[in-house]
């Protein structure tokens, strides 16, 4: 949110940006996981990090970085 603030981004912009950073556990998990741990089954993680992270995200994330924004670009 600061990175977006200091570019310049709206308001919208700025709650996407905050959204797709915080989503990127998606991405990182299963990479990160499979150069670690070889023999971690897959399956395990890439599904932990969805059922943890997406949920959050949806539920409890947006709202904290859309209170959060609109402290900032007051």
């Amino acid at each position: 949110m600061l990175i977006a603030k200091f570019i310049g981004m709206p308001q919208g912009n700025a709650l996407l940006f905050s959204v797709l950073c915080a989503s990127a556990s998606y991405i990182a998990v299963p990479a990160a996981m499979r150069m670690t741990v070889p023999e971690a089954n897959p399956s395990l993680y890439v599904s932990t990090a969805l059922a943890v992270t997406f949920p959050f995200n949806i539920i409890v994330g947006i709202p904290i970085y859309l209170y959060v924004i609109n402290l900032f670009w007051r």
